[in-house]
């Protein structure tokens, strides 16, 4: 009887690996992978003040994913995103995320953006051993508290805040203040600010909260008018960064304004709206100017979009793309027999790369991304320089 159980083991098991090896979308399924599709999951920011984020965001993450699909795909498998509007809320976040877990049975979130949206969607998709990629968030404790499920592509609000820092403190400039939007984003991001400027020896000054729906700066900009910092540090997203440059310039308040890279995404529509107002103000930029194609992966990025006819073009849309491009990567190293543990060990084992001359790093112990953090100013028509 054990002769002929083992026997009837040995036969299933062979079974088994020519099943594997002729139906491997069948025998090795994986949840949101099929024979002809790979399916990934998005909840993000659509509507309301801060919408330019997520809609540019997966422009550029879907540009790439078009270009992949019409070459075939990753493997014979097209890429399909799924997209949820959250409205900025977190709430709204985790039952998105929650639908495109149980329902839509993603393989992998990404696209995701802010702070306080990823605090509510990380437990969801680590508990379900779901892999989030790249959401548009720089906040430093998520790269602090490893999490084997996560993945950033941007570099950090950390490195951002420290290149601003550092900045000013070259220049001689030893006070400043910090107006941040009154939410986990912001006051997470404050605490690393005033960490970086004592390490440098820059005086805080003043810190001042700021609603992400406030309408009106000019108490603040008042306040900043009487202070006189040697500059003014804005920890803050979306149209609210606006209203702050408008009242502020209006102030009478003549210190120097600097910026994250998600303070502005409409540059031009910014331009045009605050009349002038957008000239001199020096941003973090976490990815190469889209509008300067010296760099491969910016080539590639408007190649793409003149074809696809992709009318969105922002930093951005260019992070998305990039984003998309780092994804792809690691879904075609992880191999035909496609498994979201087989994705997170290619990913973890591709060490240093770079994508169209853009630099990305990964190990076991790593999970970061990029390091390229730049400083530029901006015109009076919305355009950057160095």
């Amino acid at each position: 009887m054990g002769l002929h159980f083992k026997q009837r083991a040995r036969a299933a098991w062979h079974a088994a690996l020519w099943l594997g090896a002729a139906l491997p979308g069948l025998a090795l399924a994986e949840t949101g992978v099929s024979d002809s599709t790979i399916r990934i999951g998005q909840s993000a920011v659509f509507s309301g003040v801060a919408k330019d984020f997520g809609i540019d965001y997966r422009a550029g993450i879907q540009l790439y994913f078009d270009r992949v699909n019409k070459s075939g795909g990753v493997n014979g498998r097209k890429l399909e995103l799924v997209s949820y509007d959250d409205a900025y809320e977190p709430q709204r976040t985790a039952a998105n995320t929650a639908k495109l877990i149980d329902e839509d049975k993603v393989f992998a979130l990404t696209g995701y953006v802010a702070t306080g949206n990823l605090v509510a969607a990380m437990p969801l998709a680590t508990k379900a051993g779901v892999p989030m990629f790249a959401p548009l968030v720089g906040t430093t404790s998520f790269r602090t508290n490893f999490d084997r499920h996560l993945f950033h592509v941007r570099a950090g609000y950390d490195l951002e805040l420290r290149k601003i820092i550092s900045h000013l403190s070259t220049i001689g400039n030893k006070s400043i203040a910090v107006v941040f939007q009154d939410s986990a984003f912001g006051k997470s991001n404050l605490a690393t600010c005033e960490q970086l400027a004592a390490e440098y020896n820059v005086k805080v000054v003043q810190t001042l909260p700021m609603a992400i729906t406030a309408t009106d700066a000019k108490a603040i900009g008042e306040s900043l008018a009487k202070t006189q910092p040697g500059a003014v540090v804005m920890i803050m997203a979306g149209r609210m960064t606006e209203v702050f440059i408008r009242d502020y310039r209006t102030s009478g308040a003549a210190a120097p304004l600097y910026t994250l890279s998600v303070g502005i995404t409409d540059a031009q529509g910014s331009a045009q709206r605050l009349n002038g107002k957008l000239e001199g103000l020096v941003t973090a930029s976490i990815v190469p100017p889209p509008q300067v194609p010296r760099l491969p992966i910016v080539a590639d990025y408007q190649r793409d979009r003149a074809e696809f006819g992709q009318k969105i073009d922002s930093y951005t849309a260019l992070e998305g793309y990039i984003v998309s491009r780092v994804l792809v990567d690691g879904i075609k190293r992880a191999g035909r027999s496609l498994t979201r543990e087989g994705f997170i060990t290619a990913l973890e084992g591709m060490g240093n790369a770079r994508f169209g001359e853009f630099p990305v790093t990964y190990s076991a112990k790593n999970h970061n991304g990029s390091n390229f953090v730049d400083l530029e100013m901006y015109t009076r028509d919305g355009s950057l320089r160095r």
